[in-house]
C-alpha cells in the first residue's frame, strides 16, 4: 500500500484552508509542498509564509520540495516554517553530502530529487545518507504534465540499488501520477505517489486518495 503525498501546488488557494482540511480528513499520510525559485525551475510557486500557514492547519508531515538553487540558504528558514521533511535536487547541490548533513542537523528527513535527465546511479554516494529519493517523472516545474515513461526502469534501478545495500529509503515519483499509472509506478517499486491534479481536480478527491492509496 503507496503513501499518498497530495500536492498542494494544485490546489485551488483561494480556498487553501478547506483544502487542508481536505487532506486532513482524507487517507493521505503527507502533504507535498513545491517551492519554485524562476531559476532552477521556469516558474515561481510560493515559499516561507505560505508553508507557515499550511503548518498550522496541517495534521499530517509536510514535505518541502526545494527546486531552488542554493538551497543551504534557506534550510534553517524552512525548518522554522514547518518542514518535516525537506527535498533537495542533486542537480542543485555542488556539495549534496554537507547539504544532506545539514537538513538532519535541524531535526528533518533528508530527501534528494533527480531530474528525468538524471540517471540513478549519480544517488550512488549518497544513499546511505538520505531518507528518500524523490524521482521527478516530469521535468519540473508546471503541475499537469505527462508522465514520463523511463521512469519506470529507473525506479526499477533504484530498488535494486536500495536492496542490495539493505537500505531503508523510500522511492517517491512526482509529475504525471494518475489511477491508470499508479498500479504500474508501484509494482516497479515507488513507495511513495505524489499527486496534483489527480487530487485536487477531481470531484471527489478524498475517493481519488482513497483509489490511489489501495492501488
Amino acid at each position: 500500500m503507496p503513501l499518498i503525498a497530495p500536492s498542494l501546488l494544485a490546489c485551488n488557494f483561494l480556498r487553501l484552508e478547506e483544502e487542508c482540511k481536505m487532506v486532513n480528513e482524507s487517507s493521505a499520510d503527507r502533504f507535498h509542498l513545491d517551492v519554485m525559485d524562476g531559476r532552477f525551475v521556469p516558474n515561481i510557486s510560493f515559499g516561507i509564509p505560505l508553508i507557515e500557514h499550511i503548518k498550522s492547519v496541517a495534521q499530517k508531515p509536510c514535505e518541502v520540495h526545494l527546486m531552488i538553487e542554493e538551497p543551504e540558504k534557506l534550510t534553517e528558514a524552512f525548518k522554522k516554517a514547518g518542514a518535516d521533511i525537506l527535498i533537495v535536487h542533486i542537480e542543485t547541490c555542488r556539495n549534496l553530502h554537507r547539504n544532506i548533513q545539514q537538513i538532519k542537523s535541524l531535526g528533518m528527513k533528508a530527501g534528494v530529487a533527480i531530474n528525468p535527465h538524471t540517471p540513478a546511479r549519480a544517488l550512488s554516494e549518497i544513499m546511505e545518507d538520505i531518507d528518500e529519493v524523490c524521482v521527478m517523472s516530469v521535468n519540473p516545474g508546471f503541475g499537469g504534465q505527462k508522465f514520463i515513461d523511463h521512469t519506470y526502469k529507473k525506479i526499477r534501478e533504484l530498488k535494486k540499488m536500495i536492496h542490495e545495500r539493505a537500505l531503508h529509503i523510500q522511492i517517491e515519483i512526482d509529475g504525471g501520477v494518475t489511477l491508470d499509472n499508479a498500479a504500474g509506478i508501484v509494482h516497479a517499486g515507488a513507495d511513495v505517489l505524489v499527486a496534483g491534479n489527480t487530487v485536487f481536480k477531481a470531484s471527489d478527491p478524498k475517493n481519488i486518495i482513497d483509489q490511489l492509496k489501495n492501488i
